[in-house]
Order: C-alpha cells, then structure tokens, then sequence
C-alpha cells in the first residue's frame, strides 16, 4: 500500500445523504464499509469528520448564537457524528475508539496523543470528535493538527468532488481539474482546498492533501493503493 497511515476528513454534509439535515444510515454504512476494504489492507485509519449536518439544521432556523456559544455547539454536533460513525464501524465487527478533545468520559476517550497513536498501531480505527476543543478552528483545521501529530502519511479530504479544479464544476462546465498541484500554486490561483490555517499548517509541515470523491465505490482503496484518484497537493 502507498500509505500506511491515514487522516480521512469527512463533511457532516456527506452524512445527509438526500436529506436537508440530520443523519442518513445508508451514508454510513457506506462509509464503513470503504473504511473496512482498507482496514482489510492493513491501512492504519484515522478519522475527522465535521457537525455541519446537525449544526447547521439548527442554525438555519434563525436562532441567534454568539461565536463562542455557536462553535462549542459545532463541536457537539462532531462527537455526535463520531458516535454514529463509530456505531456503524463496529456493527462490522471493527475496533474503533472515539477520542474528543471535550471531556465526557461517559461516551468517549479524551484525546492524549500517545493513546491514539497505540490505538492506530494495534488497528484500530480512531475517530477524533470535538474538534481542536478550541472555539474559532474549523475541523479542517482539527484534522490537520491531528494528521501532524500523529504523524500521518497524508490526509485524504473526501468530497463529493473528484479533485481540485480551477473554479467550481457544478457551476462552470468549462474548468480544469489538477491531478497534481503545488501549495504554493494552490495559493496562487486561489483556490479552495481547506480552510487558510488548515492549509498553512499542511504547507509548514510537509504534509500532502489528497482530495477525492468519496461517495464513488473503491476510491479509498484506490488512493490508499497510490492510483491516480482525485487531486494531490504537496510542496
């Protein structure tokens, strides 16, 4: 395999499947079983996946949150994805942990670097919820930091895109996707990969994006295997 050990960043959005909000089964036992194919291969797997499909619900009705208040209630949104996910994981008999970086030992481990690090060596999948614990950081960025501390080979950002382009493709038929493109050249032209701090962290630290689509059956295992699936970005 190309990679051994991995950072899958997943949208709460992609959970939705054809709802407006909320979580749909069929989403997640699609996701678990791409994610088992892999496990399979002996790829070491760790996951970061966003609250934008519980969150948002809520927010979309016009309630009024500060920022502080607004984010803390994203990072709830995370945990409670990663409790799915993890549900759906272990229904196929994979060992998963659930490691946030808000308190609540009643439903999941808290985050310690080198607890994740023994978890993903003795194969199991670890999910990181709560985001970086810190209000104002997308997970983007959470699934940076957590990449580099776990010293990840690459963080595959699943979308529901097939790579990178030069402007949107569900907008402009008339676009270009890069199969491989540079940080620098990524800035340049201004394109929308990541959030700027996630992106900067992934540039500071030498660490390649690998973005895909993750709803097309047998991407995963082809990226994990180094075919030429998506888009990379590296320095």
């Amino acid at each position: 395999m190309k990679y051994k050990r991995i950072l899958l960043k997943l949208s709460g959005e992609a959970l939705m499947g054809d709802g407006e909000y909320g979580i749909d089964p069929k989403m997640l036992s699609k996701y678990a079983n791409e994610i088992n194919t892999i496990i399979k291969k002996k790829v070491e797997v760790a996951i970061v996946i966003g609250g934008g499909n519980i969150y948002r619900g809520i927010n979309s009705e016009g309630a009024g949150f500060d920022r502080v208040q607004g984010d803390h209630m994203g990072m709830l949104a995370t945990i409670i994805n990663g409790m799915a996910l993890q549900s759906a994981l272990e229904s196929m008999k994979i060992e998963t942990r659930l490691l946030t970086a808000i308190s609540m030992e009643q439903v999941a481990e808290p985050y310690i670097r080198r607890k994740a690090m023994r978890h993903l060596e003795k194969g199991r999948v670890v999910i990181f919820g709560g985001g970086t614990g810190n209000p104002y950081f997308t997970t983007d960025t959470a699934a940076t930091l957590r990449a580099i501390e776990i010293e990840a080979d690459v963080i595959l950002k699943g979308t529901r895109v097939d790579g990178i382009y030069s402007d949107d493709p569900e907008k402009n038929p008339n676009v270009v996707k890069y199969d491989k493109i540079s940080f620098d050249e990524v800035l340049k032209k201004k394109l929308s990969v990541m959030d700027l701090t996630a992106f900067t962290l992934c540039q500071e630290n030498n660490l390649p994006i690998k973005v895909f689509n993750m709803n097309i059956k047998g991407n995963l295992t082809k990226l994990c295997e180094g075919k030429n699936v998506g888009t990379l970005v590296k320095s």
